[in-house]
């Protein structure tokens, strides 16, 4: 019994003094203290070695096992250790006390394989890791197949050191934006950045990557896009980048590179892109611009296309090079910015072989290379609080590349009276002819010229330039009569000035025509009065109880009224003049023709009007209707109109006009206009231009045109039932709405359009046999699964038959980023481009997304 007591007593006394001599270890590895032999200095003071660690390290795991010999710690299952801000979760740890390094491995499988890794989070970042070594006195760190969050993305690299808190160097790092690896829904990115040497640098409010050589791979294949470096930036604000360029071949100038370049902010408000074009042929073009944005005060750009288009081999006939070029401005401001004073601007001046030159792919895209004219407009529009006027300032040009011409105003100004009644009663009940007298006035100013690119600005060019002021004044009136008719008169008094007069003349010599514009002022006053009665008139056609057809409804607007204006031709006018022509004739002019003020009219006009307007409407039976009845349109509009001339000498009668416009099973439009000739045509044997006599009655089409347009899409023909009322299973494929039948196969929508346009035009005139233009267009869409989108566009020329153009666009999503792929067959321009872009924010600058837009006319570039 005492040997047993003593025993006891000795197992306790080993305890106590085992566990005193840990604790004192251990707190002297914690907290860095060390008894020390006081020494007594001159100063009679103590000196203590500062402490090795700053805080306390706090460790826990399913099992802990002490090693007091190698002064190591070992933490196996759900290991943990904190130590400041640092947390580090493990499946083992181990603690060297004497280095003061914390080694962390993630969870291991029977083969040896991470199978779960390491977390380590600091500041509020979390990393990942498979095997990592920590020092908690330098904070210095180097880890294996790390994974880095940040922003947007993800870096994963096969080394990582850890140099401080704010630097990370990475070897043989991956960057990817792919969201379902970064949510780790996928083990494999469908996308990544590589890159051998990576720097990463942490800021307070943002981070960067900068690399050395890096190179794309897409589903893990590489591609040939490499870059000698790049700079990722993670931050909101913008920032400068590469802009990754897409590639193709086309006939004329063969294999390109399109939209190279490099994007660059300048300052909170502007920031520069130059992006170029280089073709194997030897053609370039570069395209610098430059967009400002000031919020809620305006925004816009500057942007030029310069290059030289090089077609054929040199020394062969078929070698061509031509320099082309393109500036443009765009400016708008914000409406909340001044709503009394706006400024806008829309300049686009190219050289008049542009849209044929020019090596820019988009124009053909975009169709732009079909442009017959340019415009450009600067404009700025003044308002007042208390006055009743706006006036408006414009300076415009305007490019014609079949002629070579351009018209050039500038500036021209209008003055505008805001619309007033005359005899506005106190009461503001208008009743009568009178009282509902409105007036519209204004004054507007224009300076024009028409020139050619070689003089622009010359001197010639300014001696060419008219000048016109004009003046109009329109009064309109209307009062009710008997109840259902309504009565309408109206005047309009025109007063201009202009600095041009014509002199025309007849030269025998070269047999021809001479005008000859004097530097004169001069002006004239027209006027002219018109009246009308109109009303509406209905009627109706019941059918019989149970016919599917329940009635037909037809509603007609007639209208007659008369027009009476001067013969401003008169010799007393001084406006018009005459000269002899080839055959002698006299033949009269106006002095004012050529100009910017118009002409009055010449002859008298005393003319009676009649037009009538149909509306035929059908109700018929209809199940799917909640009121048991539907409305089709038969014809939404019919129309008629002509006009009697009785002061005419001859041709009294003028062309009778017939126009419609209707839809046809709810889908199928139909537009369609007929003129007809009410006099006799003859025709000379031999000649093909035929004479219009005053023979009355024998009418002859002189124009036709038709339009139809069917839209389709697969919400007519489609499935009514909603996937999900149908079909309960879902997919979870990036999270869309895949639906699974009975037998597991994948159901979700393929939506589609397609438009079907077809148009025929007649014209004769005067001649023998008319000229015919005939089309069929089909455009449309398809998305062939979720990821899958094909558009396109076919147009035939029936007449010639010849296809006229065609497009084919094709686009993938992959997750992070859109292939696509768009092709020109057929036509002047044959042509495909291929594109890659990622869809990230966080490399909308770095690494730019090209976004293509076929429906605008004239969309920046």
């Amino acid at each position: 019994m005492v040997k047993t007591g003593f025993k006891n007593i000795l197992q306790i006394l080993i305890i106590l003094i085992f566990n005193n001599f840990l604790a004192h270890l251990h707190a002297q590895n914690l907290t860095g203290n060390k008894i020390v032999n006081p020494t007594v200095s001159k100063s009679d003071t103590v000196v203590l070695k500062k402490e090795q660690l700053e805080a306390v390290v706090k460790t826990k795991a399913d099992r802990i096992r002490n090693d007091i010999q190698k002064k190591m710690t070992y933490l196996n299952k759900n290991a943990q250790v904190k130590y400041q801000d640092m947390t580090i979760d493990a499946d083992y740890i181990s603690i060297d006390w004497d280095k003061s390094l914390v080694f962390a491995r993630g969870e291991l499988d029977s083969l040896g394989k991470i199978i779960k890794p390491a977390v380590a989070i600091q500041g509020g970042k979390t990393y990942e890791y498979d095997e990592f070594t920590y020092n908690i006195k330098t904070r210095q760190a180097i880890a294996f197949n790390a994974r880095t969050e940040e922003s947007e993305g993800v870096i994963v690299a096969e080394k990582t050191k850890k140099y401080n808190d704010s630097v990370f160097f990475m070897k043989r790092g991956k960057y990817t934006t792919d969201e379902y690896f970064i949510k780790k829904k996928d083990t494999i990115a469908d996308y990544y950045l590589l890159a051998p040497n990576i720097k990463l640098i942490k800021g307070k409010n943002k981070s960067q990557v900068i690399t050395g050589p890096i190179q794309m791979y897409i589903e893990q294949v590489p591609t040939p896009l490499i870059m000698p470096f790049a700079i990722l930036p993670f931050s909101d604000k913008r920032s400068a980048g590469i802009l990754i360029p897409s590639f193709g071949e086309r006939e004329d100038v063969g294999f390109f590179l399109n939209s190279l370049g490099y994007y660059q902010p300048i300052g909170e408000h502007f920031d520069l892109k130059i992006l170029t074009d280089i073709y194997t042929k030897g053609s370039w073009n570069l395209k610098p611009e430059v967009n400002y944005k000031k919020n809620y005060k305006y925004t816009g750009n500057f942007s030029a296309d310069i290059g030289t288009t090089v077609r054929g081999i040199k020394g062969l006939a078929d070698y061509s090079k031509t320099g082309t070029y393109r500036i443009a401005w765009r400016h708008q401001q914000d409406s909340k910015a001044n709503p009394f004073l706006t400024f806008s601007a829309s300049v686009d001046v190219v050289s008049n072989k542009f849209y044929n030159n020019t090596v820019n792919n988009n124009y053909a895209f975009n169709q732009n290379n079909l442009n017959a004219q340019q415009n450009s407009t600067v404009s700025i529009v003044k308002r007042f609080l208390t006055l009743p006027v706006t006036i408006t300032g414009t300076s415009s040009y305007s490019q014609n590349f079949s002629t070579g011409l351009s018209d050039l105003k500038l500036p021209l100004m209008n003055v505008a009276i805001n619309q007033f009644y005359l005899f506005k009663p106190k009461t503001g009940i208008r009743q009568g002819l009178l009282e509902n007298i409105t007036v519209n006035t204004g004054l507007n100013l224009n300076n024009y010229v028409q020139t050619d690119e070689g003089e622009l600005f010359t001197k010639t060019m300014w001696d060419k330039m008219q000048t016109g002021l004009k003046n109009n004044i329109a009064l309109g009136t209307n009062t009710t009569i008997a109840k259902y008719f309504t009565f309408s008169v109206s005047a309009n008094v025109d007063n201009a000035l202009t600095t041009k007069t014509l002199t025309r003349n007849y030269n025998p010599l070269s047999n021809k025509v001479e005008d000859i514009l004097n530097n004169k002022i001069a002006g004239y006053s027209s006027f002219s009065t018109s009246t009308s009665l109109q009303t509406v008139l209905y009627g109706m056609l019941n059918f019989k109880k149970g016919s599917s057809i329940q009635a037909i409804r037809h509603m007609m607007t007639p209208q007659i009224g008369f027009s009476y204006s001067p013969d401003f031709s008169a010799a007393s006018f001084g406006y018009y003049k005459n000269y002899y022509n080839d055959r002698g004739e006299m033949t009269p002019y106006s002095i004012f023709d050529r100009g910017i003020i118009g002409s009055p009219n010449s002859g008298l006009v005393q003319a009676l009007s009649f037009s009538v307007n149909n509306n035929l409407e059908m109700k018929v039976n209809s199940k799917k209707d909640s009121t048991g009845t539907k409305k089709l349109k038969i014809f939404e509009s019919l129309n008629f109109n002509t006009n009697y001339n009785f002061a005419a000498p001859k041709y009294k009668w003028s062309i009778f006009s017939f126009s419609g416009q209707t839809t046809l099973f709810e889908k199928l439009n139909l537009n369609t206009n007929l003129t007809l000739e009410p006099y006799q045509i003859i025709f000379v044997p031999g000649s093909e231009s035929g004479i219009r006599t005053e023979n009355f009655g024998h009418f002859s089409i002189q124009g036709f045109n038709a339009q139809f347009s069917y839209p389709l899409s697969d919400i007519i023909f489609g499935e009514k039932e909603e996937l999900a009322k149908k079909y309960t299973a879902k997919g979870e494929i990036r999270n869309e709405d895949y639906y699974f039948d009975e037998d597991n196969y994948a159901r979700f929508k393929q939506p589609w359009t397609l438009n079907v346009n077809a148009q025929y035009g007649y014209t004769r005139s005067l001649t023998r046999f008319g000229n015919n233009v005939a089309s069929l267009g089909l455009d449309g869409s398809i998305k062939l699964t979720p990821f899958w989108n094909i558009t396109g566009n076919l147009y035939y020329d029936i007449i010639n038959k010849e296809i006229a153009t065609t497009q084919l666009g094709f686009s993938r999503d992959q997750r992070s980023f859109t292939i696509n792929f768009n092709w020109i067959p057929y036509g002047q321009y044959k042509v495909y481009d291929f594109f890659i872009g990622i869809k990230a924010n966080i490399l909308r600058d770095a690494v730019k997304y090209k976004d293509r837009s076929f429906t605008q006319p004239n969309a920046p570039f």
